[in-house]
């Protein structure tokens, strides 16, 4: 059984250049990179910040950290 500490909370990041940079409307969906899935926030933000630091010549790039354990369960805030 897992404790509270070692609960996984799962973690996506995703990326790719948006249509303007003051929305989160991708340009071309065909081209969103999944970077990955994470068991936690921490390891997620190492993978989103190697990724946006990897881009940041690219204004038009962005990267997303999506928390998809409260998408898979809402009522576990």
């Amino acid at each position: 059984m897992l404790q509270m500490a070692d609960k996984q909370l799962l973690h996506i990041v995703i990326g790719g250049e948006l249509k303007d940079v003051s929305g989160a409307e991708f340009r071309d969906l065909d081209k969103v990179e999944f970077v990955g899935a994470f068991p936690n926030y921490d390891a997620a933000h190492k993978a989103w910040k190697a990724k946006a630091q990897a881009t940041v010549d690219n204004a038009h790039a962005r990267y997303f950290i999506i928390h998809a354990h409260k998408l898979l369960d809402p009522s576990a805030d």
